[in-house]
């Protein structure tokens, strides 16, 4: 690991420390026997269980939060730079690094596995983890989610490989220096920042192009939003398409099923027998919030949550639950993320449900953005009703949880999949469900 970055690091603050990605390098602290402190918004599961961890954290965003001790400060991407904390770090001269660019110190001197892609990276990143620590190779793992095993989104290995979930919200990737880049796939996302697909492309085909020659592309060469980007790549380029995988997952659809094939690549790659990647990918359960099981409501009904917040990724994760549920009643509750995603691809989310048969569009959740009256939950959800392929969906706006909390109460029946979906804090109706 980079010694150089972390040894002499004796106390770290974390601005955005509840942040799936910055709480993870808040793990690896705490592992270090670093005094950790933060500060976010609210209460999380994720601050809950740092907090257990020994982290010392705060709601809410006040200069005072800052330590005297603090050897250097860690800030998500979504921090502006008025923020008080950030702001008193940098007046006192306190190191500053955004998420990625730790991330970018963390890795130097490590070989380095980074999942990239629009949709998929991180059940991806979570499976190459499963296979690798499996089959004893210890890598220290930082992926975006919760992984089943552990609950954590952090593993502390003791070799030298390096496996992270690589974002490219506003290049954030480019920080990273991979000997093997998986792409999953691109898709016209955070087009807030990049404007356009050639935009996106630009990002990755950078990413390509630190790959050295000694290492290696997995990604589909043949998808035309991929085959551009490898234009000036110099690394080995592997095809995952090609993989026989030759097991049946315990985790549905055919997106999982690219995922495994991506994985089953780099396992390959780092010298891990081909039958023990097959079985550890069998074997593989899923992550928090992607098609994740909660339970079962007082009434029968069976209730999911998952992640997806993209057009493709809904299309996709309903694709998985209609084929393990080919006759079930699946009922969607959907939260959009962000003002400026939901107006870009309002007709793509609106073609997205067709494996639904009920779909309750929450409001939409507005993260780092101010609000915007031209896009609504009623606008997405009467889109929804004029695109409907499926006979018999119904549609409905329901603006606060507890109107839909209520709503389901009274209408679910055993046997029906409820399915809460977005990148919010949608999870906490299917859990006010079961309870």
């Amino acid at each position: 690991m980079s010694e150089a970055f972390l040894s002499n690091i004796k106390a770290a603050h974390f601005i955005g420390i509840g942040g799936i990605g910055v709480s993870a390098v808040a793990r690896m602290m705490l592992e270090r026997g670093v005094s950790v402190s933060g500060s976010d918004r609210a209460p999380s599961l994720v601050t809950e269980k740092l907090t257990a961890l020994g982290a010392h954290i705060f709601f809410g965003h006040d200069a005072a939060h800052l330590p005297e001790d603090a050897s250097i400060v860690v800030y998500s991407p979504a921090i502006p730079d008025e923020n008080p904390e950030l702001r008193a770090a940098r007046e006192r001269e306190v190191p500053t690094y955004s998420y990625p660019e730790a991330l970018g110190m963390i890795s130097r001197g490590m070989r380095t596995v980074a999942i990239a892609g629009t949709h998929g990276k991180t059940t991806t990143t979570a499976m190459i983890a499963d296979v690798l620590v499996g089959a004893h190779q210890s890598p220290t793992v930082i992926v975006g989610s919760l992984l089943k095993k552990t609950g954590s989104n952090f593993i502390a290995g003791t070799s030298d490989i390096f496996v992270v979930e690589a974002c490219e919200y506003k290049r954030s990737f480019l920080n990273l220096s991979p000997e093997i880049l998986v792409i999953t796939n691109i898709d016209n996302d955070h087009l807030d920042y990049y404007g356009s697909i050639e935009g996106i492309q630009t990002a990755f085909a950078e990413l390509v192009q630190k790959v050295p020659a000694s290492g290696a592309v997995v990604c589909n060469p043949n998808d035309p939003l991929v085959a551009p980007v490898l234009a000036k790549a110099v690394a080995h380029i592997v095809d995952y398409t090609k993989e026989n995988l030759n097991t049946e997952l315990a985790v549905s659809g055919e997106h999982n099923i690219k995922n495994a094939k991506a994985a089953l690549v780099v396992a390959r790659l780092l010298d891990v027998e081909e039958g023990e990647a097959v079985s550890f990918l069998a074997k593989f359960e899923g992550t928090w919030r992607r098609m994740e099981n909660k339970g079962v409501t007082a009434s029968g009904s069976l209730v999911y949550d998952d992640y997806a917040h993209h057009p493709t990724e809904i299309k996709a994760t309903l694709q998985g639950f209609r084929a393990k549920y080919p006759e079930g009643n699946i009922r969607v509750v959907f939260q959009p993320h962000l003002y400026s995603r939901t107006k870009l691809l309002l007709d793509d989310f609106a073609q997205s449900f067709g494996d639904a048969n009920e779909v309750i569009v929450a409001s939409i959740y507005a993260a780092r953005e101010a609000s915007d009256p031209t896009v609504t939950a009623e606008i997405l959800a009467q889109r929804i009703m004029d695109e409907q392929k499926t006979p018999g969906l119904r549609v409905w706006a329901m603006i606060d949880f507890i109107t839909i909390e209520n709503y389901l109460r009274e209408t679910e029946a055993k046997g029906d999949i409820i399915v809460t979906m977005g990148a919010g804090d949608i999870h906490k109706i299917g859990e006010a469900l079961i309870k």
